[in-house]
């Protein structure tokens, strides 16, 4: 089994690469693959809304975006992590996940979710809140934990500080390992649940 780690953060060792790195210690003792990719550095535009993917499959820009989609189809969970910005995710990170969730038709049913927050104060529950929506339209089911999950630092290595912080990174890892788990074993006894064909609904006519 392998997770996917998204680093929303433009700095390879700050705060929410520490955050990852605790939960990516639990992965390993419990034989979970790990792959984490840094985005927050990236020069990554927004999506256009041109509908091309619709037709080819990938986002008409051929950037990370599209080397991406590839390890998020073969993943069996994926944790989103962000440092926050004016009580937001890294808009960047934002950038990314619209035209990579948008342009990948790939069904993502059962793939399991987690996103981390990580503030020098406030901010993190909006985060948190921003960063899940993008699992709960995909029917990808949202790993909890004992907490919400947040870290609280400000200056590179301050995360450490945070033993609650920690322990919720932890126990997350623990909980997604358990979900995938089940979901795997449920699929071989049950398969996924039925799906009914989309009946998108506009309101202006």
């Amino acid at each position: 089994m392998k997770v996917l780690m998204i680093n929303g953060s433009p700095h390879s060792d700050g705060n929410t690469a520490i955050a990852l790195a605790e939960m990516e210690k639990i992965f390993a003792s419990e034989g979970i693959d790990t792959e984490i990719v840094l985005v927050g550095h990236k020069d990554i535009r927004g999506c256009i809304g041109c509908y091309s993917c619709k037709n080819s499959g990938k986002c008409v820009f051929d950037d990370i975006v599209n080397e991406i989609a590839p390890k998020l189809e073969e993943c069996d969970g994926m944790v989103i992590a962000s440092p926050v910005y004016y009580a937001s995710a890294n808009g960047t990170l934002i950038s990314f996940l619209d035209r990579l969730f948008y342009s990948t038709g790939f069904d993502k049913t059962m793939k399991v979710g987690a996103s981390v927050a990580v503030a020098r104060r406030g901010g993190c529950s909006a985060t948190f809140d921003e960063l899940n929506k993008y699992f709960t339209i995909s029917g990808m089911p949202v790993a909890s934990s004992q907490y919400w999950n947040s870290v609280h630092g400000r200056n590179a290595g301050e995360a450490c500080q945070d033993a609650e912080g920690m322990q919720t990174m932890r126990t997350l890892a623990r909980n997604m390992v358990f979900l995938m788990k089940s979901i795997a074993l449920g699929k071989k006894e049950y398969g996924v649940p039925e799906k009914e064909p989309a009946t998108p609904t506009n309101f202006i006519r």
